[in-house]
């Protein structure tokens, strides 16, 4: 059974619209969910924070849903979780067959922006952390390079991507344990989104706190600031440190 990649029925992804911009998403499972590890920097704050459970990848079905994860049958709660776990086993299973579908979805993508009169973006890693810079497609280097003309953008914990394409737009992600990898990346003049308990800060680590609640879209983001999102759903009850005080 196929399973499509992108979908774009996030709320705070769909504020984009106001602005001119639909984004895809791919949401692949976190972590190691699935058997594989998609987030080789996941804490256990971002973890417990994790957008993977918000919404209706929250919600319980009737009745469990069975899935083939790498080491066999898992129980999951919904099919929206089922089907990111099925989406990331076929990555790491048939890296060609899913790169083939992706790039097929980001054709259709396209076509279906440029019809709405809309910008079509794209975000990879929705709740992932992958390199995607790292991962060769028809001839490529990347995705990126595949689609130059168009724009990318993802947040991440990894603080070693270099060589990353000019339409690939990242935002470093503050955790409970990253602290020094978030001073370089501010350093290298990358933004570092932070998650914080109630109503955001002006400044936090001597910049200013820009609001990130307002849309998703991280590329159009001013330089050199702090992107505040207030903390939401399990992450109000974080007691790691990765949620931050105002």
């Amino acid at each position: 059974m196929q399973t499509n990649l992108l979908t774009r029925g996030n709320p705070k992804v769909l504020k984009g619209e106001s602005q001119g911009y639909l984004t895809f998403i791919l949401h692949l499972a976190p972590a190691s969910l699935s058997g594989y590890n998609t987030c080789a920097a996941a804490t256990d704050g971002c973890k417990m924070a994790c957008l993977n459970t918000a919404g209706r990848g929250g919600i319980p079905n009737a009745r469990p849903v069975t899935v083939q994860a790498r080491n066999g049958a898992m129980t999951v709660a919904n099919v929206i979780q089922a089907a990111r776990i099925r989406k990331t086993v076929w990555f790491f299973q048939d890296r060609a067959g899913f790169m083939a579908q992706l790039v097929k979805e980001i054709r259709t993508g396209i076509r279906y922006a440029q019809k709405m009169g809309l910008i079509p973006v794209f975000r990879l890693n929705g709740t992932s952390d992958l390199r995607w810079e790292s991962v060769g497609v028809d001839g490529a280097r990347n995705v990126m390079e595949l689609f130059p003309d168009v724009q990318f953008y993802d947040y991440s914990k990894l603080s070693n991507r270099k060589d990353l394409p000019s339409n690939y737009h990242l935002t470093f992600s503050l955790a409970e344990n990253n602290d020094l990898q978030a001073w370089s990346a501010l350093g290298a003049g990358t933004n570092v989104a932070v998650v914080f308990k109630g109503k955001l800060p002006k400044t936090f680590m001597g910049r200013l706190v820009h609001p990130g609640d307002d849309s998703d879209l991280r590329f159009l983001d001013p330089k050199n600031v702090i992107v505040g999102l207030v903390a939401k759903g399990k992450a109000k009850k974080d007691q790691t440190g990765f949620v931050r005080a105002a």
